[in-house]
């Protein structure tokens, strides 16, 4: 019982894996991207706890749960309840912060309503999300919406030049003929030559019939302005139009603040209520490094008896690294190492114990400075009673563990074994990637030599104070400090309107379960030509979204029954085999090999069968080239961890040989083996030599040892943040004390 003993595991790339676990202590397993890490904790480990807790539940309960298939897997045993913690954004929308995914805002309304002068109401009316206490202008929101009518019209265009800067307004659209054909205007002049009266029917007609229509307007039409149709169709309506033209939609709304509330999203009775001269938005605005001094500064005995647990609870967001935010801070802003700290803290103070928490790359977004923190939690939580498994390629945190399990030796199909097993020290001596990675000895590269820069000047947001720097063009610059010290504030505001800028983050493509790395990279179609061409089939029949799908299945390669209260119950199709196609689409095979077959290749594999088709193989090679080569060429893109997706869409603008481009990559090391950190450094030197500028946000330290140029912002997160500490050559970051970035290089490269 002192054991989670797995027996038989083949889940995904799994080789029929046997392993006992440790109870009560933490376990960490380490491994190259792909090589199988996952597919044991979280899909096979993870999976089955949660699906074995969710059929105690009763049918209808089980309904409203989500789906968990029985891994493949022969037994576990000794399985405790699971406890996942992932990267996972929390979502959400503007309606929910910081404050209320956490629960503390419950605790500060309690504050206001109880110590607050005057007294206006209980503390339930002290939530944005009460109709009773939010602002009724912008409904708890704290924006308005309006439309920029200098990003909507274009003045030196006429109308029937499409002067109405929108797709569906064109001339030739039947919006943009509701203004062609109104006889109101002289559909050839020039809006900047409008009279303000001639402006006013364009823009702000209420919706009227037209006496003496001409002959082309449609009988039963009403003549409506812009604005009121525009207001209507995409602000009001969030219908398909609004997703279909999102981007063009948030190029001319514009949010801003509300007139009543200034942002603060309450009523002005609420925001009545004051301590020590602040309202409660005016707390909730503050960082919590400043919220906690506020709190010490109240003298009121029956305040203490709410502040002793509030602050607690603001002082464990400081216990892992996010003292900088607010709680005012709306959800969906938080990256996902964020998101993932703000779950820890909710199980710090947990009564439970016995229970296995799985915690996926704590150390995504962290600086080194930070991890020590997140050690520390972790550990209290083994500490407790619980067992703690956690999946990380960062060396601090795997330095912590009580046991390590190594999966690989490789990625995809060249992993999937348990290469070893024990104790730091012993993974150290170990003939593992991730052994030789911990080996390594690492020193600061000889820099390129920077002559042309770009001046980013008097940025002053969030926490950045008035910082001008020179970034140099055509080498490596990394951009560091600790987390929230303003690395991203700086980049993100500097390169805004700059041009050639192409900033690749982590951010999910758009993408369904039927998108795949193919139809992605654009070569779906051509892979489709080719079996055309080969088979004599038509190209459609090789489209599971086309006519090749199977019949019994759409093309989705799984049936999915619907049973009422009870979990619905899914099973892979017994016609296509979960191969999505047709029988007959099955049967037409190109050197022994069918369409299904090749999508279940790796990008490895499939470079070598397409190798006489320069397009696919080129676009392959880009692939590889990134360190994808062991994911399958039918892997659906929501299937992507961030990092993947980052080098997804990095092989595009590979694929196209760029040049004279400014490349700006959000941490590019997430996800990533040490041992495999040379696989980026090689393409951002690349596209340097091809004439290209590369600027990394980043934590690694070890690629911060292949940059050529270092710009250290901090010292502190927050307010404490901020602050220019080093724009140089790496060597000479060394030698600022007060630079966090510079201690850990140091310790690193063990250079002085």
């Amino acid at each position: 019982m002192n054991h989670i003993i797995i027996k038989g595991a083949r889940q995904n790339n799994l080789k029929n894996i046997n392993i006992e676990i440790p109870k009560n202590k933490l376990t960490v397993f380490t491994g190259r991207s792909g090589s199988g890490k996952s597919s044991l904790v979280f899909s096979t480990i993870a999976a089955e706890s949660e699906r074995l807790l969710n059929e105690t539940y009763s049918s209808y309960i089980q309904y409203q749960l989500t789906q968990y298939a029985k891994p493949d897997v022969d037994v576990i045993q000794n399985l405790p309840v699971s406890m996942v913690i992932s990267q996972k954004r929390l979502g959400g929308n503007s309606r929910s912060t910081v404050g209320t995914i956490s629960d503390i805002y419950s605790a500060v309304r309690l504050l206001w309503s109880r110590v607050g002068q005057p007294f206006v109401a209980y503390s339930n009316e002290f939530s944005f999300n009460n109709p009773a206490g939010m602002c009724e202008t912008c409904q708890g929101l704290g924006y308005v919406e309006d439309i920029d009518v200098d990003e909507l019209l274009d003045y030196d265009k006429s109308l029937n030049e499409h002067a109405i800067n929108f797709p569906t307004f064109g001339p030739g659209h039947w919006r943009g003929k509701r203004y062609t054909y109104s006889g109101f205007f002289d559909n050839d002049k020039k809006l900047k030559d409008y009279t303000k009266e001639e402006m006013d029917i364009l823009l702000y007609t209420e919706p009227k019939r037209l006496k003496d229509a001409p002959e082309k307007w449609p009988r039963t039409a009403k003549f409506e302005g812009v604005i009121p149709r525009f207001r209507r169709n995409f602000l009001i309506n969030d219908g398909f139009e609004k997703k279909r033209w999102l981007d063009e939609v948030n190029r001319v709304v514009t949010e801003m603040p509300c007139p009543t509330c200034q942002g603060k999203r309450l009523s002005q009775r609420i925001l009545s209520v004051k301590i020590n001269g602040l309202d409660i938005a005016d707390f909730t605005n503050m960082t919590i490094h400043e919220a906690i001094q506020f709190l010490d500064d109240i003298h009121d005995d029956k305040a203490a008896y709410i502040i002793k647990p509030l602050r607690e609870q603001l002082q464990s967001l400081i216990s892992i690294g996010l003292g900088y935010l607010t709680l005012g801070r709306e959800t969906p802003t938080l990256s996902g190492g964020e998101s993932q700290r703000i779950k820890l803290i909710r199980h710090l103070n947990s009564p439970l114990t016995d229970l296995v928490y799985i915690i996926d790359e704590p150390s995504v977004g962290l600086h080194p400075e930070d991890i020590k923190n997140i050690n520390e939690i972790i550990q209290s939580i083994r500490d407790k009673g619980n067992t703690v498994l956690v999946v990380e390629h960062d060396p601090d945190i795997i330095k912590t563990a009580d046991h390590i399990i190594d999966i690989g030796p490789g990625a995809g199909k060249n992993g999937g074994n348990v290469t070893f097993e024990g104790s730091y020290a012993e993974l150290l001596e170990s003939d593992t990637a991730t052994g030789h990675a911990l080996r390594q000895h690492h020193q600061l590269k000889v820099p390129r030599t920077a002559e042309d820069f770009i001046s980013l000047q008097h940025i002053t947001k969030n926490n950045l104070k008035d910082v001008s720097v020179d970034i140099p063009k055509h080498v490596i610059t990394a951009v560091t400090g600790v987390a929230g010290s303003g690395k991203s504030t700086l980049i993100k505001t500097g390169f805004k309107h700059k041009k050639n800028v192409i900033f690749i983050d982590q951010k999910p493509v758009h993408a369904s379960s039927r998108s795949n790395l193919l139809t992605y990279t654009g070569i779906f179609d051509d892979v489709r030509v080719f079996f055309s061409k080969e088979t004599g089939l038509r190209k459609s029949l090789f489209s599971y979204n086309s006519d090749g799908a199977c019949p019994n299945c759409k093309g989705k390669g799984v049936l999915k029954t619907e049973l009422a209260y009870m979990a619905d119950f899914t099973q892979i199709c017994e016609v296509c085999n979960g191969t999505r196609y047709k029988p007959e689409v099955l049967e037409a095979a190109v050197d022994g090999y069918s369409i299904a077959d090749v999508l279940r290749m790796t990008v490895d594999e499939g470079a070598d069968y397409f190798e006489t088709h320069d397009l696919i193989t080129s676009t392959l090679k880009s692939l590889q080239s990134t360190g994808l080569g062991y994911m399958t060429l039918g892997q659906s893109l929501d299937t992507l961890s961030g990092g993947e997706v980052q080098r997804v869409k990095l092989s595009k603008f590979l694929i196209e040989r760029v040049t004279g481009q400014i490349f700006i990559f959000d941490e590019p090391t997430t996800g990533l083996h040490e041992e495999d950190i040379h696989v980026p450094v090689t393409l951002f030197n690349e596209l340097v030599d091809g004439g290209n500028t590369v600027i990394l946000i980043e934590h690694n330290l070890t690629m911060m040892t292949e940059a050529d140029w270092m710009i250290d912002i901090g010292p502190e997160a927050g307010q404490n943040g901020g602050q220019l500490l080093y724009s140089g050559h790496p060597k000479g970051l060394l030698d600022v004390k007060e630079s966090y970035t510079a201690q850990h290089l140091k310790n690193y490269t063990n250079e002085e």
